[in-house]
């Protein structure tokens, strides 16, 4: 974990390898190294193989699946995750992946289906929704979808 927070993958992948088992710690420590440091294509290769292995992943393998997905411009993947971790994981959305969704959605340009998306969260929108929302407005250029985000994370959070 510490060296792929630190932008050493290799070392993390070499630690990694040499565990003589691999649970779903291990395996999303390893997915999140991959994903944190711009390597979305092969931290959902990794995701893949974890599969393979019959090991299942958790709600926290899920959210560094959708930033790897996020950071590799991989819309249609991430959204394919999001559904298949209710379907076949069993794994009810939390308001931290419903955000996650949000900045993949941002990412990759999809503003209206983002901003849909935060209004019709299940829990509600927090300041973190409105800041991936926010900041996808920056990427793309959206003023008036930006000010409106600003709006509501001054509301939600003042201090921020």
């Amino acid at each position: 974990n510490m060296y792929g927070k630190c932008g050493n993958v290799d070392s993390a992948r070499s630690i990694f390898d040499k565990m003589a088992k691999h649970d779903v710690i291990s395996w999303t420590v390893i997915i999140a190294a991959y994903s944190q440091n711009g390597f979305g294509n092969e931290a959902l290769e990794l995701f893949q193989q974890m599969q393979l292995t019959g090991v299942a992943p958790d709600k926290i393998t899920f959210i560094s699946v959708f930033s790897g997905c996020g950071h590799a411009g991989l819309l249609d993947d991430g959204c394919s995750y999001f559904f298949s971790m209710n379907r076949d994981y069993a794994i009810a959305p939390t308001r931290e992946h419903f955000v996650c969704l949000i900045d993949l959605l941002g990412r990759a340009g999809q503003l209206d289906e983002a901003e849909d998306l935060v209004n019709n969260m299940p829990f509600g929108p927090d300041a973190a929704a409105w800041m991936s929302l926010l900041g996808a407005s920056r990427m793309h250029g959206n003023v008036e979808l930006g000010v409106l985000a600003a709006e509501h994370i001054l509301e939600l959070d003042p201090k921020n």
